[in-house]
């Protein structure tokens, strides 16, 4: 740490750094030296304390094996893991540092969930590199970049008043993919020694030859419980049903869009054509949306140099939660993230757009409404004129009981397309989740 500069004048205050454990090392002036990267190549400091441990536990990796050059052969040779050997768990000791416990804490005493994404995926980033790890000092590692999240799923609210603990293992490994399974747990309210299931989720990673950017193959799964051969099992049948989603038989579906588009859009059209006319208790999907940008930040970055997505989770759960806390007038319940997708890097300095808007309700349950939010990120490079879709986020949110009785002749409205492209995106988040309902129950 840093020593501040002396001053006899009260009105003198220094400012000065404290880093993280993993740059302690690096020369002060930022250049580093013939063992340590220099400064503007080591992580962002925006992180979490939790990140910021879980990226000191991967570089420790890395200089245990002495940090390969990029000259290096990559890894050819496969190893057989086990479940046990990737298991990592982190404990957040909320009930005896009261610093942690602000860090985290939301205005209603309850975990940031989108902080908790953040760690959520540093966690599984660090479990993948665990288990692709050749243990051979003289290849190269490989590249590990999070695919997509299959689900994540909050079985009950998450307080900051007691310990909590998050652990996980990759579940299965298909050819260059793997999936990790989290669990985070905190014991019940007069219950300290008894640990619940409080939020599970679920993360496909990607590996790629970190010279040429084409898929690896990464080091086989042996499954040695019942309980851990039914996991495999269950994300075998999870993979064959997200590869069945691009393999669709498109001439059946789209036959069977076509009344589907036209029940959609009759509504929208009233809403267009004759406003004074269209039911009260709905609205357009386009007068539910929010939009917000800003510029990625070197704080911002991952310990590969681009933008951590972890922060693009956390980013996007915020604008849903205040697109959904709108839409409905009243303090939203995340349920879970139903989908999210990765489909381009982020780097730093890129203008980066995130764009909201309510999909869709489901009002079957008045008593158990759900508002289904999207949130796509766009990279914008104003300077030849492109503007990309970077991922997309798929949250549902419902309303607290006791806020939706408080707020009397309050009702969740129905959402209508106004256009065929939105009633298309519609229908095809409908489909998805329905496939995703065909899952198997995560145990």
């Amino acid at each position: 740490m840093e020593k501040p500069i002396s001053s006899s004048s009260s009105d003198f205050i220094s400012v000065y750094s404290n880093l993280p454990n993993l740059l302690e090392n690096v020369r002060c002036n930022g250049e580093g030296d013939e063992n340590h990267k220099p400064l503007s190549l080591w992580p962002g400091m925006y992180h979490s304390p939790v990140t910021i441990a879980l990226w000191e536990t991967r570089v420790k990796m890395f200089e245990i094996m002495n940090d390969p050059s990029n000259d290096a052969p990559p890894q050819t040779h496969l190893l057989n893991k086990t479940p046990s050997q990737s298991r990592t768990t982190v404990l957040y000791n909320f009930s005896s540092d009261f610093i942690l416990r602000e860090q985290y804490r939301d205005p209603w005493n309850e975990i940031r969930i989108g902080k908790l994404l953040e760690d959520l995926d540093a966690l599984a980033g660090t479990i993948s590199v665990k288990h692709c790890s050749d243990d051979d000092f003289t290849t190269r590692p490989l590249l590990l970049v999070t695919a997509n999240v299959d689900q994540i799923v909050l079985k009950k609210p998450i307080s900051v008043d007691r310990d909590l603990k998050i652990s996980g293992s990759v579940i299965w490994v298909g050819r260059s993919s793997i999936e990790i399974q989290l669990e985070v747990k905190q014991a019940g309210e007069g219950h300290p020694d008894s640990d619940s299931v409080a939020l599970t989720a679920n993360f496909i990673f990607v590996a790629r030859d970190s010279n040429t950017g084409k898929a690896a193959p990464v080091n086989r799964l042996s499954p040695e419980t019942e309980k851990e051969s039914l996991l495999f099992e269950e994300a075998e049948k999870r993979s064959i049903l997200r590869k069945r989603k691009t393999g669709v038989d498109k001439k059946d579906y789209v036959s069977q869009e076509v009344d589907q588009l036209k029940a959609l859009l009759s509504e929208g059209r009233v809403f267009c054509d004759m406003p004074a006319l269209a039911d009260r208790n709905s609205i357009l999907l386009r007068d539910t949306r929010f939009e917000n940008s800003l510029i990625c930040q070197p704080q911002q970055r991952n310990i590969h140099g681009r933008i951590f997505g972890g922060f693009l989770m956390h980013r996007a759960f915020e604008l849903a939660f205040s697109t959904a806390y709108s839409f409905a007038g009243m303090r939203p319940c995340f349920q879970e993230v139903d989908h999210v997708d990765f489909l381009k890097p982020v780097d730093v300095g890129d203008f980066l757009r995130f764009k909201s808007c309510v999909l869709y309700t489901e009002l079957g349950n008045p008593e158990h409404p759900l508002i289904n939010v999207e949130v796509v990120a766009h990279v914008t490079r104003p300077e030849i004129r492109s503007s990309e879709v970077s991922n997309t986020f798929y949250f549902t949110f419902t309303v607290y009981p006791e806020a939706k009785g408080g707020k009397s002749g309050v009702a969740i409205r129905n959402v209508v397309p106004a256009t065929e492209e939105e009633a298309r995106r519609i229908l095809e988040r409908k489909d998805a989740k329905a496939l995703q309902g065909t899952k198997p129950a995560n145990n």
